[in-house]
């Protein structure tokens, strides 16, 4: 069922825009006009650590796990579409504060400049990124070994929904989830074909969703003291196959079905 899990205490969490949720905690990170953190905070919702670096980012809008105690922070937002390319950081995350000095490596479409608000890791760690665009985002392809000596040429791979928000690979690693701010969709991979999409409930502007090693969905939107939702569980063991539906408050998973409604 789908019920509110935990809120954010902590009053410095106000554009939560990205979620990765692992070992019971939840990363997440305020978008455009922050400094560079990222905040670590526990099931009650109390932040337990932040990690911080320098120079300010342009524009983060999305997270993405790296690995044990590690996040891909994507500077990628330009509501303008005037960033000749965009960054990506891997950031030590966990309890405890830290400032550190994380590797950047610079992101470059080959058509030009796009806002983007998604981005995720596949199972073999390259990087996804999702556009936002209002009729149809692109799925882009990072190179499978990035450069941080000099720019990683992106490659369009697929169709996404429109105005993408967010998004998370399931713990299968042969399914991901977009979402936007009333609608979510889910995708094969590789292959990116759409088997579901489903309604969100609605958020004052729900920019993050998180699926966790468990397979337990969860949303999150801007705003202070913003509440994280909590969908229904995927079993470890019977990961999601096919539709998710949302209906009469829930989330359901139905496997072996086809096209959700």
């Amino acid at each position: 069922m789908l019920v509110p899990d935990f809120t954010f205490a902590d009053p410095a969490i106000v554009e939560s825009s990205g979620l990765v949720v692992r070992d019971g905690l939840f990363v997440t990170v305020n978008d455009s006009g922050d400094r560079g953190r990222v905040f670590t905070v526990d099931g009650s919702g109390v932040t337990v650590g932040v990690t911080s670096w320098s120079p300010a980012p342009v524009d983060v809008e999305a997270l993405a796990p790296a690995g044990d105690g590690e996040v891909w922070v994507g500077d990628i937002g330009d509501n303008t579409a005037s960033r000749a390319s965009v960054t990506v950081l891997r950031v030590p995350v966990g309890p405890g504060d830290r400032t550190v000095t994380p590797p950047a490596y610079t992101l470059v479409y080959p058509d030009g400049a796009h806002d983007a608000e998604t981005l995720l890791a596949a199972p073999d760690g390259r990087l996804l990124v999702v556009t936002k665009d209002l009729t149809g985002g692109t799925v882009y392809a990072a190179p499978r070994q990035l450069s941080t000596a000099e720019p990683n040429r992106l490659r369009p791979i697929a169709d996404a929904l429109g105005f993408a928000t967010d998004g998370s690979f399931f713990p299968d690693g042969r399914h991901y989830v977009v979402r936007g701010y009333g609608r979510a969709a889910v995708y094969t991979w590789p292959g990116s074909r759409e088997v579901a999409s489903f309604r969100l409930p609605p958020q004052p502007q729900g920019e993050g969703i998180g699926v966790g090693e468990d397979g337990w969905v969860y949303l999150s939107s801007e705003g202070e003291h913003s509440r994280v939702l909590r969908d229904v569980a995927v079993s470890a063991w019977g990961w999601l196959r096919s539709a998710v539906v949302f209906a009469g408050g829930a989330l359901r998973l139905l496997l072996g079905h086809g096209q959700a409604p």
